[in-house]
């Protein structure tokens, strides 16, 4: 027999899945099976929504509810998830640089050659074209680069003409 309604209730079912509810003064006692998978917050709305029939419909709504009740978005009883998501920066591209060889009437057209090969990789043929097309045209462009390869590039062939004295000039320029 419970104390506050003077109805009989059933004992408490296997494992503590039946659970007992409206132990607060002035509420009415319902005893309710549920699965092992319901949450607490399943249980309490399910007990919120299917008041007891004997239970006057303002204290069946007072029933005691938890705390994070009304944000749960889990859905039958799971945990609440949410997905975080990290923005990722888009990246700059770099700035790309010209790396230009300027012409001269002293440094022999074989030695701009090498430094073509030496420094910028470029086989025979592509390096006697760019020597030929700075000959004819005053300029010609060795490759493109980032700043730094730009610059570094330059002074290594700045260095070396000067180390073999020659007035070889290699310039660079923002494309």
């Amino acid at each position: 027999m419970d104390p506050y309604s003077g109805q009989s209730t059933p004992p408490m079912g296997r494992a503590g899945r039946e659970r007992r509810s409206g132990a607060c003064p002035g509420t009415y006692p319902v005893a309710v099976q549920l699965p092992v998978e319901f949450s607490n917050a399943r249980a309490m709305s399910l007990l919120v929504s299917r008041p007891n029939s004997n239970a006057p419909a303002a204290v069946a709504a007072s029933v005691p509810r938890m705390s994070n009740d009304e944000n749960r978005t889990g859905g039958a009883g799971g945990p609440a998830t949410s997905v975080i998501t990290k923005v990722k920066p888009k990246t700059k591209r770099p700035n790309l640089y010209r790396v230009l060889i300027l012409n001269d009437d002293y440094t022999p057209m074989e030695f701009v050659v090498h430094v073509l090969e030496k420094f910028f990789q470029k086989d025979v043929e592509a390096a006697t074209k760019i020597m030929l097309h700075v000959h004819h045209h005053g300029i010609g462009e060795c490759g493109v680069f980032t700043y730094e390869i730009a610059e570094t590039k330059v002074t290594q062939v700045m260095d070396f003409a000067r180390k073999h004295q020659h007035p070889l000039q290699c310039v660079m320029e923002k494309k």
